[in-house]
């Protein structure tokens, strides 16, 4: 049987041993027996009766959560070869990674980080053929990864243990409704997983392609049954983020204040149609979000959707106290400030996701540390580390939970400039440990910020 034939054929053996030693997880979070956030998994390097792995260098993490496991896999090919020897290596370990796993997994969202616009026509065959009508929700992002290759991949996998049982609120029911469209419903919970949305042709400036997004996004998550107030977490990739364009009034904005201005009146007619979600205080609830650069022109947005009548089901979003809240910014950074929250936490059960926005060296509302990328990334680090804190929760209001450094499950490192690289990441490894990573080159929304964090914690609540 081909790679191809084979890419989603039920596996005939199913174990929590990695066929390949350097295929072992590096993180494993919420196992039952113990395992916490500070369980890693160690390669058993001297293990004879496997062979030497040729596959991508990854990491990933393996998430128990009840009888529904989460595999957060971050794979970067060697920098040798073809961009398309490098993509075909790629998916291999994806498939050697997702096969090794105790259930069937199912790839549900990925983005795709890419060197160059040229090679996306070629990827995209690839995973075309590799996922066949089980196409994961997919972007592909013109930001170059830090060592030179062609491309880098964060997927997200889910599955879960079998049964025959079709009413069962365990079995995983995956559908395809649209083209980068995934729901995935199990437990009375609905995950919808929106990716690759892009402006129309007629958008012709930064305000009119964020208009434009958020718009197509609104319909795609009508057309599954859902609305914004569903959405916990968005991602917004722009091309030229700092450049300046001209305005109406022949004046120059830059891009991203122009996506603020639309991103703000797209949640006001929102807010009126009862489309935004409101707190217990009457206040809107934005949700996490990363605005990030990209080398190409243009807006690329992602988001994810939970739909749920669970009691035990709450939504937090959480700010954090040495931070100016981004919604709060005053016009001499936007003249419609950032819609975003700090982080968006949903508890499900004893069980807590925290998705932490894009990150940066920010303390109130101004950049901190110019010009030094290891001080900065302290700073990012130190921002996290505060926001999904147990204390800060419990500030918000939802004693119990929180979470540490060691609970993230993955983190995107965004870097300015490529020679910060090496001492950022040093930074990282240091402060974040085994966390699987993938660090690539992007524009950060402010000039002087020179690296920005996102991540997603999972804990359980105490």
């Amino acid at each position: 049987m081909s790679l191809i034939d084979k890419g989603f054929a039920k596996a005939e053996k199913a174990t929590d041993e990695a066929i390949c030693f350097q295929m072992q997880p590096v993180k494993e979070l919420l196992r039952k027996g113990g395992c916490n956030g500070d369980c890693q998994v160690e390669a058993l390097l001297s293990t004879p009766q496997m062979p030497p792995c040729v596959l991508s260098q990854q990491q990933h993490t393996v998430v128990h959560l009840d009888h529904v496991c989460r595999v957060a896999l971050m794979i970067t090919p060697q920098p040798i070869g073809s961009p398309v020897d490098q993509a075909w290596e790629a998916i291999s370990t994806m498939r050697v990674i997702l096969k090794q796993q105790a259930v069937e997994m199912t790839v549900a969202m990925q983005t795709v980080f890419v060197a160059s616009e040229d090679d996306i026509p070629a990827f995209k065959k690839l995973f075309e053929a590799y996922f066949g009508d089980r196409a994961p929700a997919t972007s592909f992002i013109i930001q170059p990864p830090c060592e030179g290759q062609a491309l880098a991949i964060e997927a997200w996998a889910v599955g879960s243990q079998e049964t025959d049982d079709e009413n069962s609120l365990t079995k995983l029911d995956i559908q395809y409704p649209l083209p980068n469209v995934v729901t995935v419903a199990y437990d009375s919970l609905r995950w919808i997983y929106v990716a690759g949305v892009t402006p129309s042709q007629n958008a012709r400036n930064a305000y009119d392609e964020s208009a434009s997004v958020f718009g197509e996004l609104a319909n795609r998550l009508e057309s599954v049954g859902a609305c914004f107030s569903d959405v916990p977490r968005v991602w917004l990739y722009q091309g030229g983020i700092t450049e300046l364009e001209e305005v109406a009034d022949g004046s120059q904005i830059e891009r991203y204040r122009e996506l603020n201005r639309a991103r703000t009146d797209f949640f006001d007619k929102l807010q009126d149609l009862g489309q935004m979600a409101i707190s217990g205080t009457g206040s809107t609830i934005y949700p996490a979000s990363t605005g990030i650069g990209m080398q190409a022109t243009g807006l690329t947005l992602s988001a994810m959707a939970l739909q749920t009548n669970r009691d035990d089901v709450k939504m937090l979003s959480l700010e954090n106290p040495q931070q100016t809240s981004a919604f709060d910014y005053a016009k001499t950074f936007s003249a419609k400030s950032p819609k975003f929250a700090r982080a968006m936490a949903v508890r499900v059960g004893d069980y807590v996701t925290t998705w932490v926005s894009g990150t940066a060296s920010i303390l109130n509302s101004e950049s901190a540390h110019l010009g030094d990328i290891e001080k900065q990334t302290e700073q990012t680090i130190d921002n996290i580390e505060q926001l999904i804190s147990r204390d800060n929760f419990k500030h918000h209001g939802m004693d119990g939970c929180g979470a540490g450094l060691s609970d993230l499950a993955k983190i995107r490192v965004y870097v300015k400039r490529e020679a910060d690289y090496r001492k950022c990441r040093e930074v990282c490894e240091r402060r974040f440990r085994s966390v699987p990573t993938i660090y690539a080159i992007a524009d950060v929304c402010r000039g002087e910020l020179l690296v920005e964090i996102e991540g997603v914690a999972f804990s359980k609540v105490e």
